[in-house]
């Protein structure tokens, strides 16, 4: 186990030192200028397309809302990356590490925005809903179905058995702190009710975290503003801390910056999603008149999550100066710095609050496994062992140890970001132009764009859906 842990960590280091940083900031840095800012000049329509979005049914066909395509990403994106991952950042990488996690938020979002957009204008029609994701775009638009199945593959194993082993050991974790429950016995408890959820379908997934995530989300966000709130005078000293840690001379010298930077985009990575190809698989099931209008909301998920969730998270922690603390990683550090503001109850609203955050992303992350599996193959028995198999994972990840789950999460992520992030970057023209077609049509008082793939001579006969 000593030597499988030892290569985990040398395959990490060579991938996220040399190889997915520089790939992902390029790519955010690329985006960023090619669709001029789209991620700071449309935010105001972003937000209008969420709050005007509505499930419709056509026939006997009920289509996933642009609304619940947007939870279903953010179940998902917000998870225990936003409470146990901003935790381990700073433990690992110093304060600095939360700068960092907003550098790869503000400009990924380009990413998301140019990925959701090509998931949406290569998806396919399903039996209940719509499906699609990079597998796809990458089978139709790149024509290579080897490099799609490739993606199906890395993504089933991060999201439906990494990810989720990642969710049901942090639940497992911040229970036993809070109430003393055995991992065990609440690991099986979490596995059964994942069962009951993902044996009904997208559309039972889809409706129980558009309801779960904007709640869950909702009550930490105001928990995290009343102890900004309280600790106000203390805020600039702490974004001081943040910005010196990220740029200071000492943590120059002892190389902190680096393991600020390299903490800080990993686990903003983990958290928001931004290029990794999740969000996509969720955005393409969405019932939208126009492509570019999917990007725009799920651009918008990557700001709810990391520049609010995640940052809550930092500045409780940050407040209670825990994080100087070696004893303390992960969930039990968050759960710790809540204590420190709230008293003993801090634990308590912690599990409870993970126990929602986790689970809708255990629901998330398994909908992008199935989605892809059905890419591979028409099988519905392949389907079923999977679903079986997440349960499994789920039960295992109760009592794994964390260092190796979070490894694990973090190597198949890293190898899937690269892949998706090739395609995208051979793709994106596709998404600037989709962006122009909507401006444009805005521009001529268009209130809804709507988009026809004969706007696209070159490739509609690829274009299923449109």
């Amino acid at each position: 186990m000593n030597y499988f842990i030892q290569l985990i960590d040398t395959t990490n280091n060579i991938l996220w030192t040399y190889i997915l940083i520089a790939l992902l900031l390029g790519c955010a840095c690329w985006f960023t200028i090619r669709t001029r800012f789209v991620q700071f000049r449309m935010l105001g329509e972003m937000i209008h397309l969420l709050g005007d979005s509505t499930a419709r049914i056509n026939g006997h066909e009920k289509h996933i809302s642009s609304f619940q395509a947007f939870t279903l990403s953010l179940a998902s994106r917000v998870g225990t990356g936003n409470l146990a991952g901003v935790a381990t950042a700073i433990t690992m990488g110093g304060p600095g590490a939360v700068f960092w996690m907003w550098i790869i938020a503000l400009l990924g979002s380009s990413s998301a925005f140019v990925e959701s957009t090509l998931a949406q204008l290569f998806k396919r029609k399903s039996r209940h809903s719509y499906i699609g994701g990079p597998a796809y775009y990458m089978e139709t638009g790149l024509k290579k179905r080897w490099m799609g199945i490739l993606f199906a593959v890395l993504i089933t194993i991060t999201f439906g058995f990494a990810f989720n082993s990642v969710q049901s050991n942090t639940i497992c974790a911040a229970f036993d702190s809070a109430f003393q429950i055995r991992p065990l016995y609440m690991g099986s408890a979490i596995t059964l009710l994942t069962l009951i959820i993902i044996f009904g379908g997208i559309h039972r997934i889809a409706k129980i975290n558009s309801i779960l995530v904007p709640l869950m989300a909702l009550g930490y966000i105001l928990l995290a503003l009343y102890i900004v709130l309280s600790n106000i005078t203390r805020l600039p000293a702490v974004l001081e801390l943040i910005i010196g840690n990220a740029f200071g001379f000492e943590q120059a010298i002892g190389g902190g910056v680096g393991a600020a930077l390299m903490q800080g985009i990993k686990r903003g990575l983990f958290s928001n999603e931004a290029g990794m190809g999740s969000a996509p698989n969720a955005a393409a099931t969405a019932h939208v008149t126009h492509p570019a209008k999917q990007g725009l909301i799920q651009a918008l998920g990557v700001f709810t999550d990391t520049l609010v969730i995640c940052t809550c998270t930092a500045f409780i922690i940050l407040f209670s100066n825990l994080h100087l603390d070696k004893n303390l990683d992960g969930i039990q550090l968050t759960q710790a710095a809540l204590n420190n503001e709230i008293g003993s109850i801090g634990s308590i609203y912690v599990a409870v609050a993970i126990l929602f955050f986790a689970y809708s992303s255990i629901l998330g992350n398994y909908y992008y496994g199935e989605a892809n599996i059905r890419f591979i193959t028409k099988k519905q028995w392949m389907i079923t062992v999977y679903r079986i198999l997440v349960g499994g994972m789920v039960l295992f990840g109760s009592l794994a140890h964390l260092r190796i789950v979070w490894n694990l999460a973090d190597l198949t992520m890293a190898l899937m970001a690269i892949c998706n992030l090739t395609a995208i970057i051979l793709l994106g023209k596709y998404a600037f132009r989709l962006l122009d077609d909507y401006l444009a049509q805005k521009r001529k008082g268009i209130k809804s764009p709507v988009f026809h793939k004969k706007q696209m001579k070159d490739i509609e006969k690829d274009i299923e859906c449109w």
